[in-house]
């Protein structure tokens, strides 16, 4: 599990396809010590498993369901990536709950300064918009972002000076493809209100709150 606060940035040592299945090496910009083998990092949003580490590299292989899903296959050598690894007890939830499990793919619509922030709008699929929903957390290549609105194709973020600083989104032009994740609680929220649903219910209102509870004292 990952938070969306991106630790820094890293640069694409190399990336291979082997058969329908790849391997990627990174070389972060910060110190990565105390990840070992087996833990989980985030590479642009997409939750790899360390193999091997070198200083402050690290290796993983990418499955070819990664590879169709996210953007990680057309990633080149030097290309700046964003890097987080797995969020551990110690360290605060200051961004949101994000599993580096990528629903999608999307692309950069526009660009445009805003006084010291800068707007982007982001064009994705229309069913990952049932997930997504103003003032609330996506995360972008890795990043947790608000949104700021919705729009007829996407949504629009605004990104403070720090996230531009520490991440690639700067780097990134118009048209460019980006990894999306949308909010996991939405997603459970859907598939127990589904279930609900399929029983035969009329769904959550007044009479159904009442009935479990959340009105006890009215």
């Amino acid at each position: 599990m990952f938070t969306g606060i991106i630790e820094g940035a890293g640069t694409v040592k190399s990336i291979e396809k082997k058969g329908a299945s790849g391997r990627i090496s990174v070389e972060t910009d910060f110190s990565i010590d105390g990840t070992g083998p087996g833990d989980s990092i985030a590479v642009n949003g997409v939750c790899l498993t360390v193999d091997a580490l070198s200083g402050d590299s690290f290796s993983a292989d990418v499955s070819g369901e990664t590879l169709r899903v996210t953007t990680l296959g057309g990633l080149k050598k030097r290309e700046r990536v964003n890097v987080e690894r797995a969020l551990t007890l110690s360290r605060p939830l200051g961004g949101h709950i994000v599993t580096g499990h990528i629903d999608g793919v999307g692309f950069i619509k526009k660009k445009s300064a805003r006084e010291e922030n800068l707007d982007i709008e982001f064009c994705v699929n229309p069913e990952l918009m049932l997930h997504i929903v103003k003032k609330g957390s996506v995360a972008v290549d890795g990043i947790s972002l608000t949104v700021a609105e919705l729009t007829a194709e996407g949504f629009r973020v605004a990104v403070i000076p720090h996230t531009l600083r520490k991440t690639t989104l700067e780097l990134k032009s118009e048209g460019g493809k980006v990894n999306i994740e949308t909010d996991i609680i939405g997603k459970y929220v859907e598939k127990f209100l589904a279930g609900f649903l399929a029983e035969g219910k009329k769904g959550v209102n007044e009479a159904f709150l009442e009935e479990h509870g959340f009105f006890k004292g009215r």
